[in-house]
């Protein structure tokens, strides 16, 4: 079973940047897909981008695309998530999540181990 543990979350002022990384403890198979979510207080959880571990095809919700960058180190079993342009509207928990099966999805219920998240703070 893997586990996924996320890190680089923090505070920082509209405009700024943050890259958060995910690094899975255990094996990832080249079938998995490893994306980021994020919740806010008193909303549910969204999907925010995707990778393939096999390809490295990468997907974006629109709130996020042009802003933030999904990447992947295989050799290193960690994705990163390259946050630039960040709003107030982009603070929440953001989680890790891995999906034991290849196919394009951005449902929480499809994916199978989560970390614990870290929080990302906007404010001036």
């Amino acid at each position: 079973q893997v586990q996924l543990v996320e890190s680089g979350g923090g505070s920082v002022q509209p405009g700024g940047s943050l890259r958060l990384s995910c690094a899975a403890v255990g094996t990832i198979y080249s079938s998995n897909n490893l994306a980021w979510f994020r919740q806010a207080p008193g909303k549910e959880r969204e999907f925010i981008a995707a990778i393939t571990w096999r390809s490295g095809s990468r997907s974006y919700a629109d709130s996020v695309k042009g802003r933030f960058t999904i990447s992947r180190v295989n050799l290193e079993n960690t994705v990163y998530l390259q946050m630039n342009s960040l709003r107030p509207e982009d603070a929440a928990v953001y989680y890790c999540a891995l999906r034991e099966y290849s196919g394009k999805t951005y449902y929480v219920r499809d994916f199978d181990t989560w970390g614990s998240g870290t929080q990302v703070t906007v404010s001036s």
